[in-house]
Formats: structure tokens, sequence, C-alpha cells
């Protein structure tokens, strides 16, 4: 089973920067798209950065511009800098494949939490 393992969320003012990683065993992130996802307080998971094979990237709308998605295949790892939060960016983060891909049993999450 494989294990996703996430980390390096904790809590800010808006405007900082939080730096999100993301461990997954053997080569599963090099061989797969991969993406970030964050649940807010009351609301579904969403997928809000992803990452391709071929490290092309993507983002929803909300983080466009604040925040940076990559991976490092020799550390089979992928990262998510955020910068510039807002509270809205409140929630747990989660790496995962992608919903048109390969999917794995949900980490445990990291919690990120901006106070304005």
């Amino acid at each position: 089973q494989v294990q996703l393992v996430e980390s390096g969320g904790g809590s800010v003012q808006a405007g900082g920067s939080l730096r999100l990683y993301c461990a997954a065993p053997g080569t599963i992130f090099s061989d797969n798209g991969v993406g970030w996802y964050r649940q807010a307080p009351g609301k579904q998971r969403e997928l809000v950065a992803a990452i391709d094979r071929g490290d092309s990237t993507a983002y929803v709308d909300s983080v466009k511009g604040r925040f940076t998605m990559s991976r490092d295949n020799a550390k089979s790892s992928v990262y998510l800098q955020m910068n510039n939060l807002k509270p809205e960016d409140t929630g747990v983060y989660y790496c995962n494949g992608l919903p048109n891909g390969r999917l794995w049993t949900w980490g445990q999450g990291t919690q990120v939490t901006v106070s304005s």
C-alpha cells in the first residue's frame, strides 16, 4: 500500500509563505501526474495545483501567481511553495495523483492556517 506523507504546514499571518512537502515510495511520482489538494473547513477537497509527467504545471485560479508546484524525482518528492497566503488558503493540504489518472490512499495531510 502506497503511503503518502505530507509536511510543512503551519500557522502564518496573511502575506506570509509556507513550503509544503510530500514524499512517496519508489518512483510513483515520476511515473504519474501528481496534485496538491486542499480541504477547507466545511468544504469538499479540491485540486489546487497539478504537475504532469513532463513537469508542466496547472493551478486553480485562486492560487495562480502565488503557489508554485515542483517535483524532485530523485527524492520521490513534490513541493508546493505558497506565497502571499490569504485566510481563504486555510485548510488541510494533501498530495495524491490526479483525478483522471491514478489515485492512492490519502495521507494524513498537513494543516495550513492563515490569519488575517
